[in-house]
């Protein structure tokens, strides 16, 4: 199987982290409707990784596996592999990583999302060692799993992932499309206006229920004031 999109297209990126990966065996894509496309086409998983230039543990799964060519043999054969600078994009950032406070507990980068063409997500982590450890497995075994449960479990991996951004949407209340923005105005204003409207007026935080600490939503409304006062 080829993906259309069958090369890494980074070097192409107004980001220095996106560009960083440009060298990777990977062919990563970046966040956007061609990657999109590619995933429909040949009906694959989408892996998502978030990250950013300070990032030290970013750097780390960058030598250990995104530098390795078999393990880029798999992603290019079994996924589309899509990076993104969370930087760059705090409305994607604040999206998955919400659905990894409100699944897991936790969060982190960089970020591991396996999404369905449609971007749902299902399966989410942080870190992964190229290795097994005692407590995780390698990362190569982990997509060979994850390529396994797509072909054999699709139907409990869509439900999962139906309920995990159901779960989401709970803590965001209103969840901004994170779709591809190219040629159209900043999605900064929408995504800040989200998460105001999420706010918990009365006991702080976003959302309802159990709260977890939301550093991008932060961000998004601080840069969204910035951009209005200038």
């Amino acid at each position: 199987m080829t993906h259309p999109t069958a090369r890494n297209r980074l070097d192409e990126a107004a980001s220095p982290y996106l560009r960083q990966h440009a060298d990777n065996p990977v062919n990563w894509q970046p966040w956007g409707e061609p990657a999109f496309s590619a995933a429909r086409e040949h009906d694959v998983p989408i892996f998502l990784s978030i990250g950013y230039s300070a990032c030290h543990w970013c750097h780390v799964m960058a030598e250990e596996s995104f530098a390795d060519p078999e393990i880029a043999a798999v992603l290019n054969e079994q996924f589309v592999p899509v990076k993104v600078d969370r930087e760059q994009r705090p409305d994607v950032d604040d999206l998955y990583m919400t659905v990894s406070q409100v699944t897991r507990g936790s969060g982190g980068w960089p970020l591991s999302v396996f999404l369905t063409p449609e971007r749902k997500p299902f399966y989410i982590t942080t870190y992964v060692p190229k290795e097994p450890t005692r407590d995780q497995p390698g990362f190569e075994s982990l997509l060979e799993d994850v390529t396994a449960n797509w072909r054999e479990n699709r139907g409990d991996l869509d439900a999962r992932a139906e309920q995990w951004l159901q779960a989401a949407r709970g803590e965001l209340e209103s969840v901004p499309d994170p779709v591809d923005d190219a040629g159209t105005d900043s999605p900064l204003p929408a995504a800040a206006d989200s998460i105001a409207d999420a706010a918990d007026a009365t006991h702080g935080g976003f959302g309802r229920g159990q709260k977890f600490p939301h550093a991008g939503r932060l961000r998004v409304l601080l840069r969204a004031t910035q951009r209005d006062a200038g």
